[in-house]
């Protein structure tokens, strides 16, 4: 074993999946790319999620409570990463990227209609914003496509590095 620089920790335990995070506020819709995410509770789903508040999108995050994780398969890694080298203040996101906003059920931030699933969420814990940048949120509503089969998704090692996901297998497991 040899010293591991502290700063290169998250590149080993990234949680997730690469994901867009959709909001929208004065009528006004925009996308942001995270990574920084992780499942709290399964019933009901509860995630957790960090977003800066340097980010165009943590204003409408923050004053309405409410957004989209929709979940990009390998073959939008391009654009995902376009959006996420680009802010919301300058950009709309949607049309420059080639994205397509959807009408959601639950919440005011659209769907994203070229993601493999979108979840539909509500913030329901603050208490760690201010300090952290970190919300609580609860899934309402999660769509899929039933098109895109198997999808792989991309994960975030740093520094531009990226890993797909890879083979599948199946152990015996008391877990669900």
């Amino acid at each position: 074993m040899k010293n591991l620089p502290l700063a290169k920790v998250y590149q080993l335990l990234e949680p997730g999946p690469v994901v867009l995070l959709t909001t929208a506020q004065k009528g006004r819709a925009d996308v942001m790319t995270m990574y920084w995410h992780m499942m709290v509770e399964f019933e009901p789903p509860l995630v957790a999620c960090v977003v800066s508040s340097a980010d165009f999108s943590f204003a409408a995050l923050k004053a309405t409570k409410e957004f989209v994780i929709a979940i990009p398969a390998l073959h939008l890694a391009q654009k995902v990463v376009d959006v996420g080298n680009s802010s919301g203040r300058e950009v709309a996101k949607f049309e420059k990227f080639g994205l397509t906003p959807r009408k959601a059920a639950r919440v005011a931030a659209p769907l994203v209609a070229e993601c493999f699933a979108n979840l539909e969420c509500a913030v329901v814990h603050t208490r760690l914003v201010n300090k952290y940048n970190l919300f609580v949120l609860e899934v309402m509503k999660a769509w899929s496509d039933p098109k895109q089969r198997n999808p792989k998704t991309i994960h975030h090692r740093g520094y531009g590095k990226f890993v797909v996901d890879g083979s599948v297998i199946k152990l015996k497991s008391k877990m669900r």
